[in-house]
């Protein structure tokens, strides 16, 4: 795998089931610090400060749970393991791909929000207060339900995720194919159907003797990709088969040649549709996480997603397209903070500051869904130009690019010769199920029964002024 040219990431991973942790050294000529908004010049290598500014910057360290073999972005292989590995007809080679999953009717949201929420990896209870999970997934998904459903209304009815995924899935099949490397691919979605936990039974059901597991997340994120690969491994932990097929993860793949040339066609051919290309502000807005992953969980997110913005960028460079850009996180929900800048925020700022010509580049996601056709292209759209911007712009979604698809084909190949058991029962660890302390199981019991009291109270008494009000 290649980076863009004067930007080489070199990593080097090192998993552990009884440590879970992830160490990933980078080389980066470009620092971002998130503490500001700002538009960076390439013309003039200036950052211009609107707002609160945003420069490049990265840590070094990352923490992650859980025990996987292969990438982010740059597959290590085992030494040995590429002259080993040779694609023979008795080879079943699978493919699987993990995606969230949407609603695939209205009447789905509720249910597709409570499976989302009742996630471990999405609301980080203390272990104490695990088994609060479920209810506290009940109260949420019960009050955003009526607002969840006007926005996919607003997108006819439901998400296109499932339809385009699919689409993906037999994309990446007939790629493989034209590479004659024959693979029978999946899709996984982690909170509705097909869920990730059918995709395995089809898989073992299929007898694959190989798999690669391909996250349609570039960017790695514990509430996304983290999350799916814990369902893999809880399932494969389980299951002696299982337990012993090669696999290989890719965890993230942002930094790819392929698909960087992919991101930067695309904003290439949507500035041109501008009035003013070369005065247009490429505005890149992802999906925020919030800031707790980050600082206290080792989330490598916004490490990598700033990562990528400087890769496109060097790339549109590399092309002659010097405009400004700046990123900013959207999607935001609940008291707690998200990763700043907020797009909302930012799009006021950039009218405030006489920015009259945006291009908006949904920069996590690789599949249209409702984050870029409700959020982005309604209540984004409106607000920049209710904040004095007068033409908007959006890139599409990656989808079933030729470009994107074949790079992805790629990964694949390159990640086959990494695979090994995603399981040893020698790693195994209890500390996670045993707790002989017999007071503090009793203070736990006690302490957490109040709070599920007051939270089924409160979703009683939710559900029963929504009556009133409806």
């Amino acid at each position: 795998m290649e980076a863009a040219a004067g930007s080489r990431i070199v990593s080097q991973i090192n998993f552990n089931q009884n440590s879970s942790s992830f160490r990933e050294s980078k080389s980066m000529s470009t620092l971002f610090n998130a503490s500001k908004i700002s538009v960076r010049s390439n013309s003039n290598n200036k950052t211009k400060s609107i707002a609160r500014g945003l420069s490049l910057s990265c840590s070094a360290q990352k923490d992650f749970v859980g025990r996987t073999f292969a990438s982010t972005g740059v597959c290590n292989y085992p030494s040995g393991a590429v002259e080993s590995f040779s694609h023979t007809a008795e080879e079943k080679i699978g493919v699987i791909l993990l995606n969230l999953g949407g609603p695939d009717t209205l009447q789905d949201v509720q249910p597709f929000l409570f499976n989302l929420f009742a996630d471990p990896d999405i609301i980080r209870l203390p272990r104490m207060f695990r088994f609060l999970q479920r209810p506290l997934a009940q109260l949420i998904s019960t009050l955003r339900a009526p607002k969840s459903k006007e926005g996919y209304a607003a997108i006819g009815g439901g998400s296109p995720l499932r339809k385009i995924t699919n689409e993906q899935a037999n994309a990446i099949k007939l790629a493989l194919e034209a590479k004659e490397v024959t693979a029978s691919v999946y899709v996984a979605m982690r909170y509705w159907h097909p869920f990730t936990e059918e995709a395995v039974h089809q898989i073992k059901r299929d007898g694959i003797t190989r798999l690669v597991v391909l996250p349609l997340y570039p960017q790695y994120s514990i509430s996304t990709t983290g999350s799916s690969i814990n369902v893999l491994r809880d399932m494969f932990r389980s299951d002696a088969h299982l337990s012993k097929l090669p696999v290989a993860i890719i965890q993230s793949w942002y930094q790819r040649q392929g698909y960087i040339n992919s991101m930067a066609d695309l904003i290439e051919k949507e500035l041109e549709t501008l009035p003013t290309p070369q005065e247009t502000m490429i505005f890149f807005s992802a999906h925020g996480v919030p800031v707790s992953y980050v600082e206290n969980a080792g989330d490598p997110y916004r490490d990598q997603m700033e990562d990528c913005i400087f890769l496109i960028m060097q790339e549109l460079k590399s092309r002659g397209v010097n405009n400004d850009h700046t990123l900013a996180y959207q999607s935001r929900v609940g008291p707690v903070q998200w990763l700043k800048p907020y797009t909302d925020e930012v799009l006021v700022e950039l009218g405030r500051q006489g920015v009259k010509s945006l291009l908006a580049v949904p920069v996590s996601f690789v599949s249209e869904h409702i984050e870029t056709l409700e959020e982005i292209d309604m209540e984004y759209r409106e607000l920049a130009l209710e904040s004095g911007i007068v033409n908007w712009g959006r890139v599409p979604a990656l989808n079933c690019t030729s470009s994107f698809i074949a790079d992805m084909a790629d990964a694949v190949i390159e990640a086959l010769p990494s695979a090994l058991a995603i399981y040893n029962p020698s790693d195994a660890t209890t500390s996670e199920e045993t707790d002989n302390d017999l007071l503090g199981y009793v203070i736990k019991i006690f302490f957490g029964s109040i709070v599920a009291f007051f939270l089924l109270l409160s979703l009683k008494a939710a559900s029963a002024l929504r009556k009133y009000v409806v």
